[in-house]
């Protein structure tokens, strides 16, 4: 996955939203981080994975994708926020979870510890986490920065059109 792009993209539209929004002054991390927590908390509920007391299937991939997506533009705009946009690759993840509901309890972890903390270690577990869940899920790379770069360009649409 071609982060640097990545990167580029997300600070652009992290630029035209606090723009459009006059947020340029605001510090707006807690803001992201509960974002991010509730991006996390959706893409769980498609993928059904914590839901014993039902029969019903996880969404079909794409809508997982998209989902999955969501989660990572919030995690690079954290990493821009906090000056981590030089990150050319994410190295995978030395997690050891074999299923998706504890890999999504170690993000949430992940995901506080670098909230509290803000330096680059943290950030880099956060990330990486994410990713190991992405290879849970059976997303590969490929399909993630094409879903991120199609969604980019729907979240400006959306800000175009008063979203």
């Amino acid at each position: 996955m071609n982060t640097q792009t990545l990167f580029k993209m997300q600070k652009a539209l992290d630029g035209h939203i606090e723009s459009q929004h006059n947020l340029e002054q605001e510090d707006l991390f807690d803001r992201k981080v509960l974002a991010l927590l509730v991006e996390i908390g959706e893409l769980a509920n498609e993928t059904r994975c914590f839901k014993f007391w039902s029969v019903k299937p996880a969404s079909e991939i794409d809508i997982i994708l998209e989902e999955f997506v969501d989660g990572v533009h919030f995690i690079l705009s954290l990493g821009i926020e906090c000056g981590f946009e030089d990150l050319t690759e994410i190295p995978q993840s030395k997690s050891d979870e074999l299923d998706a509901t504890n890999q999504f309890l170690a993000i949430y972890e992940h995901v506080q510890k670098f909230r509290t903390s803000r330096n680059k270690e943290d950030y880099m577990q956060l990330f990486q986490s994410y990713l190991k869940l992405a290879e849970l899920l059976g997303l590969t790379e490929n399909q993630i920065e094409q879903a991120y770069i199609q969604k980019n360009e729907v979240n400006y649409d959306r800000q175009r059109k008063g979203y």
